[in-house]
């Protein structure tokens, strides 16, 4: 008689988000690691332009530029270059508007890497966490 391998429990009925009541794919489902890094890409292209052209490509004017770009554009679009190129919003966990704070306090923790490397189960790094949003595909 063949033994039977254990098998994992059914996580088919559980995705990132659906505790935010989010769906599993598709329009406002957590926007995945492929496209997040893509966008992270993207957002970092035109910082680096500008700080190359106007200060020599200095790291710390760069990462200022890219900080300034992700709180302006998330505050007027809801969502940076990069995340609008790649088809994602940022959007607070509660309705309502983003408002200032929000993308303040989010990208200051997001240029500090750490805070956006480490994930809950719904895919939110700590700076998501920090500032009540979540990123969404639209």
């Amino acid at each position: 008689m063949a033994s039977v391998p254990p098998t994992s429990p059914d996580t088919s009925d559980d995705w990132p988000g659906k505790r935010l009541g989010l769906p599993a794919s598709g329009p406002r489902s957590v926007g995945r690691l492929g496209r997040r890094i893509g966008a992270l890409v993207v957002d970092w292209i035109p910082g680096y332009i500008i700080s190359l052209a106007f200060f020599g490509g200095d790291p710390w004017v760069t990462l200022w530029i890219f900080a300034g770009l992700q709180v302006l554009f998330i505050i007027l679009a809801a969502g940076s270059i990069g995340h609008l190129v790649f088809g994602m919003r940022v959007v607070p966990v509660k309705t309502g508007w983003i408002g200032v704070w929000r993308p303040v306090v989010r990208t200051m923790l997001l240029c500090l890497v750490i805070p956006a490397v480490i994930w809950d189960h719904d895919q939110r790094g700590l700076h998501d966490l920090a500032a009540g949003t979540v990123l969404v595909r639209v």
